[in-house]
C-alpha cells in the first residue's frame, strides 16, 4: 500500500525539520550573537530543555531567527496535513466504516492550520491584552488538537491491529501508546497553570519551569512522527 510508504517518508521530516530549526534558532540567538542588530533580543548561557532560561518564542522570534523558523513551521504544517489525510486512506484500507476517521483527520489538519497561524504571528508586535490573548490561545489549541489528533490514531491502530501484523512494529505503536498517554496527563495538569497569565502561581515563580516544560513537551510532540518512522514497514 503506498500510502504507509508515504506516511513513513513524511513522518521523519515532520520530526527533522522542526527539531532542526528550532535547535538552529536556539544556537544561533546563543553562540552567534553577532548577527542580531537588537542587543536586548540575545540570550547568554542557556540550555532550556533543563534551566528553562528562554522560550521556543523567544529564540524563533528576532531577526534573522525567523527567517529559519517560520518557513521550517509553513513547511512542518503542510506535511502535517499530507500526514493526516494519507493516515484517513490507510484507516479506510483496514476499516472502511471506521467511526474514528472523520475526527482524525479534522483534529490532525485543525492542529496544522492552528501551527501556521501561531507562526504568521510570531514576532509581530502589538501592545494589547487581547492580541496577547489570542496569541496564547491559538498555541493551546495547536497542542490540544495535535493530542487530541494524535491519541485517536493511536486508538484507531489499535483497534485493528491484529490486521495490521504485516505492515507494522507492533512494540512501537505500544511505545506511541505510552507516549501519548504521558502527553495527555501532562497536558491535563499542567495547561490550566501555563494558561495562566504572567508567571506567579501561589507565589511561585514558574517563568523557567514553564520555559523548560515548553521545550521538553515539543520535543515529546515530534517525537510521536518519530516512533511513526519506526513503526510502519516498508512496502515493497
Amino acid at each position: 500500500m503506498d500510502q504507509i510508504n508515504k506516511v513513513k517518508s513524511i513522518s521523519i521530516w515532520i520530526f527533522l525539520v522542526p527539531f532542526i530549526a528550532v535547535n538552529t534558532c536556539l544556537i544561533l540567538i546563543t553562540q552567534f550573537q553577532e548577527l542580531y542588530p537588537n542587543p536586548e533580543d540575545l540570550i547568554h548561557n542557556t540550555f532550556p530543555y533543563f534551566d528553562g532560561g528562554a522560550s521556543i518564542s523567544r529564540t524563533a522570534r528576532p531577526y534573522p531567527s525567523w527567517l529559519v523558523f517560520k518557513p521550517a513551521m509553513f513547511i512542518t504544517s503542510a506535511l502535517l496535513i499530507k500526514y493526516w489525510l494519507f493516515n484517513k486512506d490507510i484507516i479506510k484500507f483496514f476499516d472502511e466504516n471506521n467511526k474514528n476517521i472523520n475526527k482524525v483527520v479534522y483534529f490532525g489538519i485543525a492542529s496544522a492550520i492552528a501551527l501556521t497561524v501561531h507562526s504568521i504571528f510570531l514576532g509581530i508586535k502589538f501592545d494589547n491584552d487581547l492580541y496577547k490573548l489570542f496569541r496564547r490561545v491559538i498555541m493551546l489549541m495547536f497542542i490540544i488538537f495535535e493530542i487530541v489528533a494524535q491519541a485517536y490514531l493511536v486508538a484507531t491502530l489499535y483497534s485493528f491491529k491484529d490486521k495490521l501484523s504485516g505492515y507494522i512494529n507492533k512494540k512501537f505503536l505500544t511505545f506511541k501508546l505510552y507516549l501519548v498517554s504521558i502527553l495527555i496527563v501532562v497536558a491535563l495538569i499542567s495547561i490550566p497553570i501555563i494558561s495562566l497569565p504572567g508567571n506567579n502561581f501561589f507565589g511561585l515563580n514558574l517563568k523557567f519551569f514553564k520555559h523548560a516544560l515548553e521545550w521538553d513537551y515539543f520535543i515529546g510532540v515530534i517525537t510521536f512522527y518519530l516512533l511513526t518512522f519506526f513503526m510502519w514497514k516498508k512496502i515493497n
